[in-house]
């Protein structure tokens, strides 16, 4: 029986366009596909953390996931988003010929303004900003953020001359307006405007099938592209562009680099052309230049400058939690709350508990505080969240059901336990939410106050643009000394509903994680 390729693409407007695409391609060749738009991390669950596995780009990690999760056989990228290190074991299996690679300004009147003073652009670009500011010093260019329709209607509601985009995403969903400026002088994104398909290295039937879609020219352009960024980048953010293309009239390789400060007034620019075949160094000798020509000190003011945007979580971060954030956001963190736990008194499990409930990691280390797992007597274990749910079978024993929240778990045992008791493991400052509802349906519950919840707030710093809250006990903590003109981002629902008391501008994780979290802080902050 044939095998059915399994496409995973993120699910916006271009990515499916790109997707599809790319199902097209194989489709012509006699291949059966189906396309899988991939959810988010919450929903991808790995052995390994995600730094271990290389897996790093904002936009492309969850179809890593997905990939090395065995969800999909090849993803589908904007190669221009993709790391220029994959993550171990995936590899570039092609890339499709290159599209429109220039920058284009979409005006709103004419382009009288390109000669005035006091022009208004936007881009949420680092390298359009600087080389549209180095050719324009006195004109003002304001951030521009979200997705291709997002940005659309972002420029049609503000009093701005004009918006740069990428001609490639504009044109393959069928926006480019008429009138659309070719910013010809401006150096491109290394790889822009290009698609790479990427499958698992130890997949050999895959990878033969996808070298029947690979561009040869544009892959040679784009690697040498990547290259320049890779050796002059190092793992920083920094407005570089690069641009690769082949004469076959004179079958020779042109390249094009640049590298600026981020507000444009420093520039180092290098040009190189050899014969084809003979560019294996063109890469490694124009980084050299620019280094030589004092890139490295440009990047190292440019560190040293004001991060773009700030972050303060109410939980400490991971190093490799803090891997998943852009380089040019500021993050800061600590603990809003601190955890003390209770000695539980042996009459509690002297017996065997028929039903119990816990709600969250905490409550399974306080349990495990006053008792070994030998020592643990329960018959059916309910819980709270996918990690512990995780915690608990590692430590105690197998759980009867989980729920995401605790509205949802009282739901479910409203209909299980009618008229049976529970012995609830929680907190002292635990929400009514999960009690009451049991009460009301007949059910009889045990509190046992397994720990304390002390609020532990620090004074946040009034340039912080969002504030990333993980329970409504952190959001309580937080208020006692900060104030809520700040964007709140939460782990969940019930979360959400305290920020609601306070915030005006409140965002939901897709799943109660951490990374699904943070995750929401890329699509906010960081462009398509």
């Amino acid at each position: 029986m044939q095998k059915i390729i399994r496409i995973g693409t993120r699910d916006s407007q271009l990515a499916m366009w790109q997707a599809k695409k790319v199902q097209k391609l194989l489709e012509e060749l006699g291949h059966q596909t189906q396309l899988i738009p991939v959810k988010a991390t919450g929903d991808l669950v790995l052995d390994k953390p995600l730094y271990e596995l290389g897996i790093t780009g904002i936009f492309t990690k969850n179809l890593d996931i997905a990939m090395l999760n065995g969800d999909i056989d090849i993803a589908v990228h904007s190669m221009k988003d993709v790391p220029t290190v994959l993550p171990e074991n995936i590899i570039q299996a092609a890339v499709l010929k290159r599209a429109n690679y220039n920058d284009i300004l979409l005006l709103k009147d004419n382009e009288e303004f390109m000669s005035q003073p006091n022009g208004v652009i936007a881009t949420g670009s680092l390298r359009r900003k600087a080389q549209w500011l180095n050719r324009y010093p006195t004109h003002t260019v304001e951030g521009l953020r979200g997705n291709v329709n997002t940005r659309l209607q972002k420029l049609e509601d503000n009093d701005w001359n004009g918006a740069i985009f990428a001609a490639a995403g504009l044109e393959r969903v069928g926006l480019r307006p008429q009138g659309a400026v070719n910013l010809t002088w401006m150096i491109p994104a290394p790889a822009q405007g290009a698609i790479m398909i990427t499958a698992l290295e130890k997949d050999e039937e895959i990878k033969e099938i996808c070298a029947e879609l690979n561009d040869k020219d544009t892959e040679t352009c784009t690697s040498i592209e990547r290259e320049f960024l890779n050796r002059l980048e190092g793992g920083c953010t920094a407005p570089i562009g690069a641009l690769a293309f082949i004469n076959e009239k004179e079958e020779e390789l042109n390249f094009k680099g640049i590298l600026l400060s981020r507000d444009g007034k420093k520039k180092i620019e290098v040009s190189k052309k050899v014969k084809v075949g003979k560019h294996k160094y063109v890469a490694k000798d124009c980084a050299n230049y620019v280094i030589d020509k004092g890139g490295k000190l440009i990047m190292m003011e440019d560190e040293g400058i004001e991060k773009e945007f700030s972050i303060y979580s109410t939980k400490k971060l991971s190093e490799a939690q803090k891997k998943l954030l852009p380089t040019h956001m500021s993050v800061n963190d600590s603990d809003f709350i601190k955890i003390r736990f209770n000695r539980i008194a042996p009459k509690v499990i002297k017996k065997e508990i028929e039903n119990v409930i816990i709600t969250s990691k905490n409550g399974v280390e306080a349990i495990l505080n006053s008792f070994t797992s030998d020592e643990l007597q329960f018959k059916n274990i309910y819980c709270v969240g996918r990690r512990t749910k995780k915690l608990i079978e590692q430590r105690i024993g197998k759980v009867t059901h989980s729920e995401r929240n605790a509205k949802r778990l009282s739901d479910y045992l409203s209909k299980e336990l009618k008229g049976q008791e529970v012995t609830y493991f929680c907190s002292d400052l635990r929400l009514d939410t999960l009690p009451i509802l049991l009460k009301a349906n007949g059910i009889a519950v045990n509190e046992v106050e397994a720990y304390k919840t002390m609020y532990s707030p620090s004074k946040v710093d009034e340039k912080v643009n969002g504030v990333l809250f993980y329970s409504p006990s952190t959001v309580e903590s937080y208020m006692e000394k900060n104030t809520a003109d700040k964007i709140a981002f939460c782990i969940g629902d019930t979360t959400a509903n305290e920020a609601k008391k306070h915030f005006k501008e409140v965002q939901i994780a897709k799943m109660p994680t951490v990374e699904s979290v943070l995750e929401l802080v890329n699509l906010h902050f960081v462009k398509e």
